[in-house]
């Protein structure tokens, strides 16, 4: 099972490092060298990491240029893991681990169904089947304050609005 922990964002240099937005609580261990990564079908193994400037930059054996790195760029990587395995932080999830949940509103009642995860730029977002339509809520504890996989639901904060734009007052 494939789980994204990181963003190429942009080439660094002429060696082929490339900045890495990381999406993973565990970058020590996802973008340790010798680890595999996917991107865009095709495995990728790091060869360094290192920190610079507030920024994740990585170096892989099948990179070795920065017209190499440059293609890449705004490609998902993804780590493959036993489907049993969990995340060492309780406030991390896997999508596989969400997609399916219920959703329930604020009172518990259920207003729909996490279908998929969307990893943007700047956050990630839960797709939220709502009676047929897809809504998008930002993953972010103020509007999604409860995750209970043992109950097998998320319960959304009271937001105005939220699964419902046009009906916001």
């Amino acid at each position: 099972m494939l789980v994204v922990v990181g963003r190429l964002s942009r080439a660094h240099g002429i060696r082929g490092e490339i900045a890495v937005t990381v999406r993973t609580d565990e970058p020590e261990r996802r973008f340790a060298p010798g680890s595999s990564l996917v991107c865009g079908g095709r495995t990728l193994t790091v060869r360094s990491s290192r920190h610079h400037s507030g920024r994740l930059l990585v170096a892989f054996e099948e990179v070795p240029d920065r017209t190499a790195a440059e293609q890449l760029t705004g490609n998902l990587l993804e780590a493959e893991i036993d489907p049993s395995e969990l995340p060492d932080d309780p406030e991390e999830f896997y999508d596989h681990q969400l997609v399916d949940l219920q959703v329930q509103a604020a009172d518990g009642t259920v207003v729909g169904t996490v279908t998929s995860v969307l990893h943007l730029p700047e956050q990630d977002s839960l797709v939220v089947d709502v009676d047929g339509r897809e809504v998008i809520v930002p993953f972010v504890e103020a509007l999604v304050p409860e995750v209970d996989l043992t109950a097998g639901h998320v319960r959304l904060s009271d937001v105005p609005g939220l699964l419902d734009p046009e009906g916001a007052a």
